[in-house]
């Protein structure tokens, strides 16, 4: 009968889902569904029907779809509107139904009982739960938690102790359900008695550690006893279960009962425990958490570093500094803090100790760029130091925070630094200044005077920095450098215009493909060319226009080929004129006709596109 029903299920689930009958997809109106569940139409449209019967019905519906609850094709979506009708109709006819039915019709019957909380149905269920079918029995017991009355828990906790096996689980759940029904509505004392009946019972741990999470939210601050009793249990699903519900109990104990507990427990548990305290409601205990930032495992450290960042605020700038000052494999883990802190007065506590730090300026400097600060002046002020390191944190945090009007520090530290050491820095300072500029075009214009009036090392930096800015002001200059008379500059800006990724650069590589001596910078503006003439989006007739363009600038066949590579990718008419009109320069021929024959293969339908080919003769 399972498989029976479940292949019903699954035909109509296909049916229903694929849209077939239009008539029930479009019916609202309730008079015109029940008279659709009266037909003798198909079971996907009367299955469609109770779909829409479970929005639009009332208890007018229910005589039909209490029919349908006997077909094992169309009970389930009978039981769907049948829950959601409202009225005690539904729950008198499911009660009926469940009385002549048994197997899985029985089962889903039961269910629906239970989704609808029927609390006349709990003598029923009663009787079901300790009938001989264990499917029946289970979704009973399920069903009376469900309905989470008084009388379904004394039904619940009468059977509990006796079940048998294959039931008794399915008890301890109704049991627990019951408890939350319960709780929520204010009997807590009963809550908590069935909660702490299937904790210490010999049940599956699932139901276990249900209950005792129950227990000890229904309990309140009186359950953090119970809690901490979790956090010590040896089992791992139990302590799990303890950190869990640590997070839901509000009370003002439990800050201090954890921190007891982190004191004894082993590094790894502890580590966890700590990141539960950034959780708790209330006011965090920030000089706990600091003090077990400042002492202690390496694990249970940086968990409370963690958590000092996500709930702290400026009174722990100084305790964090300190403990970076001290310990370099937790420096990583401090700057994170410091970064996350959401206080607004930490900002300014960091500029103030920046404008006087004698130690701890490295994390300082650093943090003015991570918490994107205006510090410009101190930034600048922290280049003269003697020390690499600080020099090149002061240029790290200049390129994220460096306004546009001041970018011409960067660009005199890339172009001139006072120490060789800090080339590398500065350039990638100004890098990432250059590329989050609001006006990328007055920034080209900016680096391009610079470069105008740089050394060939520093063109190259600057150069390259344009490229990542892009736009037109930087391509034009980039394509004037393609054409200096210092080699190494044209490599590099040759191969810059190859990358660029708009296709405005087509034009400036068709120009040096066609103006440059054949040499390697010449080759390479031509396979540019092409490379945006393949991958780049346009129209058509752009495209057709850029292959037929390629094909003439190219200065030798292996060029030509690569634009035949292109046309076959893009077959149009257009396209296949130039694969034809290739077919006739030298050394083209076999590859030309591979194009056609591809092109043609794409256009079969395109009765011009045929008739060009068969004129070809090729």
């Amino acid at each position: 009968m399972r498989s029976t029903l479940l292949s019903s299920l699954c035909w109509l689930c296909w049916a229903v889902n694929s849209n077939c009958w239009g008539q029930a997809i479009s019916m609202t109106s309730e008079p015109d569904l029940i008279a659709l569940l009266s037909s003798d139409v198909e079971a996907g449209e009367k299955a469609m029907a109770c779909k829409r019967l479970a929005i639009y019905g009332s208890e007018a519906a229910v005589p039909e779809l209490s029919k349908l609850l006997a077909d094992p094709r169309l009970a389930s979506w009978a039981r769907i509107a049948l829950e959601a009708i409202p009225g005690q109709q539904p729950n008198d006819a499911l009660r009926s139904a469940a009385a002549q039915l048994d197997g899985l019709l029985l089962v889903g019957t039961v269910n629906s009982l239970g989704v609808r909380r029927d609390s006349q149905a709990v003598e029923l269920l009663a009787g079901l739960m300790r009938g001989s079918n264990p499917d029946v029995a289970a979704a009973a017991a399920v069903a009376l938690g469900k309905v989470g009355t008084d009388a379904a828990a004394d039904a619940l906790t009468g059977y509990l102790a006796q079940a048998p096996k294959s039931v008794q689980s399915a008890v301890a759940e109704g049991c627990v359900y019951c408890a939350e029904h319960l709780a929520s509505s204010g009997d807590t004392a009963r809550a908590i008695q069935l909660y702490d009946l299937v904790r210490s019972g010999p049940y599956p741990q699932q139901r276990i550690i249900e209950a005792t999470r129950g227990a000890i939210v229904a309990r309140g601050a009186d359950g953090v006893p119970l809690l901490v009793e979790q956090l010590r249990s040896p089992d791992r699903r139990m302590f799990a279960l303890g950190l869990q519900t640590a997070r839901q109990v509000h009370s003002s104990q439990l800050a201090a009962e954890l921190i007891g507990e982190i004191g004894k427990a082993a590094p790894e548990r502890a580590a966890l425990m700590v990141e539960v305290l950034g959780d708790l409601s209330g006011k965090p205990d920030l000089k706990s958490l600091l003090s077990l930032s400042a002492s202690g495992s390496q694990e249970v450290r940086m968990a409370a570093i963690n958590v000092v960042g996500r709930v702290g605020d400026v009174s722990c700038v100084q305790p964090l500094l300190e403990i970076a000052s001290s310990s370099e494999q937790l420096q990583p883990a401090v700057r994170a803090a410091l970064v996350a802190l959401s206080d607004e007065q930490v900002d300014q506590d960091i500029l103030q100790r920046l404008a006087t730090a004698k130690q701890g300026q490295l994390l300082l400097l650093e943090l003015v760029g991570l918490r994107q600060l205006e510090a410009t002046d101190q930034l600048i002020k922290a280049l003269a130091s003697e020390q690499e390191a600080i020099r090149a944190a002061a240029l790290q945090s200049l390129g994220q925070t460096v306004p546009q009007a001041r970018l011409s520090v960067l660009i005199t530290q890339a172009v001139s630094p006072q120490h060789a050491s800090d080339t590398g820095a500065a350039s990638r300072a100004l890098m990432t200044a250059a590329v989050r500029m609001p006006d990328r075009e007055a920034c080209a214009a900016e680096l391009g005077q610079a470069a105008e009036r740089a050394p060939v090392a520093a063109k190259a930096i600057l150069l390259q920095t344009l490229a990542a800015v892009g736009g037109t002001k930087a391509l034009d200059i980039i394509a004037q450098h393609a054409k200096h008379k210092d080699e190494s500059l044209r490599d590099l800006s040759t191969r810059l215009l190859g990358e660029w990724m708009t296709i405005d650069v087509a034009p400036v590589l068709l120009d040096l493909a066609k103006t440059g001596p054949v040499d390697r910078f010449q080759v390479r503006a031509m396979r540019g060319y092409i490379r945006v003439a393949r991958q780049f989006v346009m129209s058509d007739a752009d495209r057709a226009e850029m292959c037929r363009q390629a094909l003439d600038a190219a200065k030798n066949v292996a060029e030509q080929k690569l634009v035949l590579d292109v046309l076959k990718r893009y077959p149009t008419i257009d396209t296949l004129k130039l694969a034809i009109g290739a077919a006739q320069r030298p050394g083209l021929k076999e590859d030309a006709k591979q194009s056609i024959q591809a092109i043609g293969q794409k256009l079969a339908d395109n009765a011009d596109a045929q008739k060009l080919i068969q004129e070809a003769a090729l």
